[in-house]
């Protein structure tokens, strides 16, 4: 993913100026905090609240990316796209 921090996803996803709630904007932030856990999961293997966690976050955003693809295909390609996420 390009943006490193919550303010980078943030900028590169919103819709209009006040927007951090679309499903855009949360599925880029569930993927940052995804890949984060995984990077934690990976040196700590027995942490298996996070792994959890982790799941619960991951079953969340694909909610998400449902919601987005039938309401707005455009949008769910590029933000698909945009995350290196498999469709």
């Amino acid at each position: 993913m390009a943006a490193a921090t919550k303010s980078d996803s943030l900028q590169e996803f919103k819709l209009h100026d006040k927007d951090t709630g679309s499903a855009d904007v949360q599925i880029a932030l569930l993927t940052q905090r995804i890949n984060d856990l995984t990077k934690h999961l990976q040196k700590f293997k027995k942490d298996h609240s996070s792994r959890r966690g982790l799941l619960m976050m991951v079953a969340q955003r694909k909610k998400l990316q449902d919601y987005l693809k039938k309401s707005d295909s455009s949008r769910y390609d590029k933000v698909i796209q945009k995350l290196n996420l498999r469709k």
